[in-house]
């Protein structure tokens, strides 16, 4: 009697953990370093894009762990900008900063995630520095140079209105500080991010995510699905 009390127990012990070893089962772990190729389906700009503003792209690549893939081409990410810098307007860049933190797969499953940036591609005189932090483009040599003309003057036609300098001497001097005035209030290059640029996030921690169902797979699941109930 004692004996089957004990195999009763057994097999019920045995029936309660299979749920459990399923579910583990239908999950894989995305490994923290997993890169995200993704296409910016969101136009940003450091002249338009406020921190906290939200982003999305389209996963182009599929991510395969143990050769299954468990994150599709097609998913959808979103994400939102972090930061942002205007450029100065006497020296320095425009810069921004993207976080992504969600991706739902064409099967309508949502993970979330941690990921920075590390590659932008596409988006003209943009780069990255540390941090994920995209950097607008410098000023042009020929901007650099005039802006330097402009400043070495500018003491000269101090001088001349200093000296008191009179007629067309003077105009000269007015002229320069007008113009060195209009280059100052001109802003430096921003940092743009158009439709289709080619990002790459990198995952900076592990991610649970779900085994995918091929279509030729689903049926025969989903009839199994409906005969247990």
């Amino acid at each position: 009697m004692r004996k089957w009390i004990a195999l009763a127990l057994a097999c019920l012990t045995l029936l309660t953990s299979l749920p459990a070893f399923a579910a583990e089962d239908e999950t894989i772990t995305i490994p923290a370093g997993s890169r995200l190729e993704v296409r910016l389906m969101t136009a940003l700009s450091s002249r338009a894009s406020q921190e906290g503003d939200p982003f999305s792209g389209r996963i182009v690549e599929p991510i395969f762990i143990g050769g299954e893939e468990v994150l599709p081409a097609g998913s959808t990410l979103e994400g939102r900008v972090t930061y942002v810098k205007d450029p100065g307007r006497v020296k320095g860049k425009a810069e921004m900063r993207l976080l992504a933190e969600s991706i739902t797969t064409p099967q309508d499953v949502k993970y979330t995630i941690i990921a920075g940036l590390e590659e932008a591609r596409g988006a003209e005189g943009v780069t990255l520095k540390d941090e994920g932090t995209v950097q607008g483009p410098s000023k042009s040599k020929k901007e650099a140079a005039k802006q330097a003309g402009i400043g070495a003057g500018i003491g000269a036609a101090g001088g001349v209105l200093l000296a008191g300098g009179t007629g067309a001497l003077y105009g000269a001097g007015i002229g320069l500080i007008a113009a060195t005035i209009r280059s100052i209030a001109k802003r430096g290059k921003d940092v743009i991010l158009p439709m289709g640029t080619e990002l790459t996030f990198v995952l900076d921690r592990d991610t649970r995510a779900k085994r995918v169902v091929k279509s030729a797979e689903a049926a025969p699941q989903a009839a199994a699905e409906r005969s247990e109930q």
